[in-house]
């Protein structure tokens, strides 16, 4: 394997790419009911001003924005041009004028003094070096009493594919590795219990989230289209030759064909909790 290539200033280890944004929106498409139900028992509501802290393309961005309507507010924080970019676009296009998209690096943990009402936070942590800092610095951003409503990963390993693919879990490995190599954690979920209370969080729920699917789910598609994202990404950063990438491919287009194929998903962990 050759070594992994660095990443570039406002990259991510997933990539900012055109397939990485239209996979982002679909990914919340599976989500949105989930994240919905969350931000409704985190008291999210009309006139509130909220952080989406990693905002990506801005898919949940305008959920938020249309949860606190004309007389509140969204604050986005993210660190890729690109996806700001792509941001901006879709609020000019369905003239919504409640969000204030801001480029900021999250591994700086810089978040403005704001005293927010609440914050959402997706898969964030994970892919950064220093996520207790990112944590200290959304405590500062918000007012005592604010929700913060987190979604990430505490077992990313449950990932497979049953009949068991001994080239899928490779496949996992690699992406988990990636993740460390530049960093991150995919597991931070376990950390995030210890470390929340710590930082002046008091915890309200906790609540695992796995599923269990065949490819005639909708949830199926979250998942698998991040295979060939995945794929593609590892090959560019060095983790896999394109002969490996093509029989991997190949496998998991095999067992997807395949309707009693199961997909275990990678475990999530959705916390509520409330600033002191």
């Amino acid at each position: 394997m050759a070594q992994p290539a660095a990443l570039a200033k406002g990259d991510y280890v997933l990539g900012t790419q055109d397939v990485e944004v239209e996979r982002l929106g679909l990914q919340h498409l599976v989500w949105r009911p989930r994240a919905s139900d969350a931000w409704r028992r985190a008291g999210f509501t009309v006139g509130q001003h909220l952080l989406d802290v990693g905002c990506g393309p801005g898919y949940a961005t305008l959920d938020l924005a249309a949860i606190v309507g004309s007389s509140g507010k969204v604050t986005a924080f993210d660190r890729s041009p690109k996806f700001l970019d792509v941001l901006r676009a879709r609020l000019d296009r369905q003239s919504v004028r409640n969000v204030e998209p801001i480029e900021l690096d999250l591994e700086l943990g810089a978040i403005p003094k704001l005293d927010a009402d609440g914050a959402w936070c997706r898969w964030v942590f994970a892919f950064l070096s220093r996520p207790r800092d990112l944590l200290k610095a959304i405590h500062g951003a918000l007012r005592p009493g604010a929700t913060l409503v987190v979604y990430e990963y505490f077992n990313y390993a449950s990932w497979r594919l049953a009949p068991r693919q001994p080239g899928f879990e490779e496949f996992v490995k690699l992406v988990m590795s990636s993740w460390r190599q530049s960093g991150g954690e995919p597991d931070v979920g376990v950390e995030l219990m210890s470390w929340l209370p710590q930082e002046g969080f008091a915890i309200r729920e906790l609540r695992p989230i796995v599923d269990v699917v065949t490819p005639r789910d909708f949830v199926w598609q979250w998942p698998s289209t991040f295979v060939d994202v995945g794929l593609s990404r590892l090959l560019e950063l060095g983790y896999l030759t394109a002969d490996r990438v093509r029989e991997i491919r190949e496998m998991f287009q095999r067992v997807e064909s395949e309707p009693d194929t199961r997909m275990i998903t990678p475990g999530v962990l959705e916390i509520i909790a409330t600033r002191l």
